[in-house]
């Protein structure tokens, strides 16, 4: 096939993709007006990103590919850019970048040749936490979509867009009346509502097959000279996890275990946390680059059911999530009696800090400056619902 047919596929497949694209999109998506010339855009599996990039270019003479096409196989991506732009298109998405053999010197190169074209790629991870040859930081901007909020989730089953809350900062403020139907919602979201494929019957399955999809063709290509033997330790690290009422990992256990050293362990955290799967929650102020962690969360909080897990350890990675989430920096304290996690961001007037408890609707507030209650429908004094923080995002 030469490649006038592989483009005249490519745009087949693309009109394909525009006409599935659903009514409602998750507002993520479009509360993002313009977009730079040149953007990666990064997050978990199954969050929408296809979609993201497929909807701001609708309107614009842009070719959507994906790395991982047989179409493309064995081609050269900067010949396939090359090729898109003299065909007379203005841009071009890149779907799975990291599938592409030198993706980072061929982007690189395709923005300097072409500086009036538009380069849209995403991938699982961050570009910035790869270990491509090329310096590609300073010429894209990184865009991290992360897991669907409640609020986007009322908007995708409703139509109806909540305004934006933020409890710690603003505790009086409520977006919305806890009805029935709300905490109805609520109640469906935590356990299947975190990724916009919410909606499918199968939607369990096709969860675990993210995971697995995620551990046995993402990964490999972060991590050099993986075996089958690191592959299974990383899935029985997922199922550990989810069952764990404390949710901690035995290093030197896991490494005589499964016969590996301690800084491959590492890595294989470090790496499963970069592609989304994990969440790492360190201690206060631990700047040590090789550590699980004082507490370790799969990253959607949704595999816990999925999974048949804890429920307990589900509901502070819910909190976990909902807080990094909305761009605040998540730690675990250091001094049990002070909470459970330490939050910060920065703000006009210097850094926010504060320290929260995690439990269900009785659950005491010790000495932190919030606790964080399930099945609690009305915040009150220094307690606030655990759905209140999935509309803060």
């Amino acid at each position: 096939m030469d490649m006038i047919q592989i483009l005249e596929e490519l745009e087949s497949s693309m009109k394909r993709r525009l006409l599935a694209l659903p009514r409602r999109i998750r507002p993520f998506t479009n509360e993002i007006e313009t977009l730079p010339r040149a953007i990666n855009l990064s997050g978990p599996r199954g969050v929408g990103k296809t979609v993201f990039l497929l909807y701001h270019a609708k309107d614009k003479k842009i070719l959507y590919i994906s790395a991982d096409s047989p179409l493309i196989a064995g081609e050269s991506l900067y010949t396939i850019i090359k090729a898109v732009f003299q065909t007379g298109y203005e841009g071009i998405i890149i779907d799975e970048v990291h599938f592409a053999k030198d993706w980072s010197i061929s982007l690189k190169a395709a923005f300097d040749d072409y500086p009036d074209r538009i380069l849209w790629v995403s991938d699982s991870s961050s570009i910035a936490l790869r270990s491509g040859i090329a310096d590609l930081s300073r010429r894209f901007l990184d865009i991290q979509m992360p897991f669907l909020s409640f609020r986007e989730y009322l908007y995708l089953e409703t139509g109806r867009l909540y305004p934006v809350a933020d409890p710690f900062t603003n505790p009086g403020f409520l977006p919305v009346k806890p009805e029935p139907k709300i905490l109805e919602g609520w109640r469906a979201y935590r356990s299947r509502g975190t990724r916009p494929f919410y909606a499918d019957e199968n939607y369990a399955e096709r969860l675990i097959s993210v995971l697995d999809k995620t551990l046995y063709f993402d990964i490999p290509f972060f991590v050099p000279s993986i075996t089958d033997n690191n592959l299974r330790l990383m899935k029985a690290v997922s199922a550990t996890l989810a069952q764990a009422t404390i949710p901690r990992l035995n290093v030197n256990s896991l490494c005589a275990d499964w016969g590996i050293g301690s800084d491959k362990l590492y890595q294989l955290i470090t790496v499963m946390e970069n592609v989304g799967l994990l969440r790492v929650i360190r201690f206060e102020r631990d700047r040590k680059a090789k550590t699980v962690g004082a507490k370790l969360f799969l990253a959607d909080p949704a595999f816990y059911p999925a999974l048949n897990g804890d429920a307990g350890t589900a509901r502070e990675a819910m909190v976990a999530m909902c807080c990094a989430s909305a761009r605040w920096s998540v730690e675990a304290s250091r001094e049990e009696t002070h909470g459970d996690f330490v939050i910060s961001r920065q703000a006009d007037n210097g850094t926010v800090s504060c320290t929260l408890e995690v439990g269900g609707a009785r659950k005491n507030r010790k000495n932190a400056d919030f606790v964080i209650r399930d099945h609690l429908d009305l915040p009150s004094r220094n307690a606030i619902p655990l759905w209140l923080l999935g509309m803060c995002w």
